[in-house]
């Protein structure tokens, strides 16, 4: 049985994989009434990265853990891709999508954990 922390790690590698940046990991756990434990949110700086970005964490996410979303919304227009994992929401938006709604401070309350880029 996997870990939801070894499924948000899990992400994050394929996140990086595809250089994914500005990666926070939003801890959820203490919060009641939340639809997931932890948010991953990141962005890619075109359409075709984000889509690239989704590919890699269903990728890696699949042949590590053997998990598979259970749903997958915003691929086509490749602005903001939402993967679910039940207990993992990620989130892959291009920037001025992501600075629009915010999600980092949606969550007041949430642990935010942010990832320094990899070069």
């Amino acid at each position: 049985m996997n870990t939801t922390k070894q499924l948000v790690e899990t992400i994050k590698e394929g996140i990086q994989e595809k250089k994914g940046s500005k990666i926070v990991i939003a801890d959820l756990t203490h919060i009641d009434g939340t639809i997931a434990k932890y948010f991953v949110i990141c962005q890619g700086n075109s359409p075709s990265q984000v889509e690239a970005i989704a590919e890699s964490v269903g990728d890696f996410c699949r042949k590590n853990l053997g998990e598979k979303p259970a749903n997958v919304a915003g691929l086509g227009n490749d602005q903001w891709v939402a993967i679910d994992f039940v207990d993992v929401l990620v989130h892959i938006f291009q920037p001025e999508v992501r600075q629009f709604y915010d999600l980092e401070h949606l969550w007041e309350d949430a642990n935010l954990t942010e990832i320094p880029d990899l070069d």
